[in-house]
């Protein structure tokens, strides 16, 4: 299931797909797939926010294809919106398929980040410069 548009957002994180963050057949977990979108969220939100963020909820998401040991995870995310204090991005998985050019969308989600102050309460954003 080769998506023919291509990823929708900037890519933000590529990492390799080893075989410690695989189970025996050679596919990787999801969870491990999941960790990397919230990485990339993490950094992308944090930018945006000029600050410290977290994830406060992630929608639903389903998985397309599998990634497998040797693909390169690559993650690009787009801020949806922007409110008070949250961050909603839409984040897309892709694995770049090993010694391949090959582009494959594994998933996708929204990701709802916060902002945080010093103290870990919840802050304003600031506007876009």
């Amino acid at each position: 299931m080769s998506d023919t548009v291509g990823p929708k957002g900037e890519l933000t994180l590529r990492t390799l797909a080893m075989p410690g963050d695989a189970n025996a057949a050679g596919d990787i977990f999801g969870g491990w797939v999941m960790a990397q979108m919230d990485l990339a969220c993490g950094i992308r939100a944090a930018e945006r926010a000029k600050g410290r963020v977290v994830t406060a909820a992630v929608k639903e998401m389903a998985f397309a294809m599998p990634v497998k040991i040797g693909d390169t995870l690559c993650i690009y995310s787009h801020i949806q919106s922007v409110g008070r204090t949250s961050i909603t991005l839409q984040v897309e998985a892709w694995a770049q398929r090993y010694l391949s050019d090959r582009m494959e969308r594994v998933t996708d989600a929204i990701f709802i980040m916060v902002a945080l102050d010093k103290d870990g309460k919840p802050t304003p954003v600031p506007p876009e410069v």
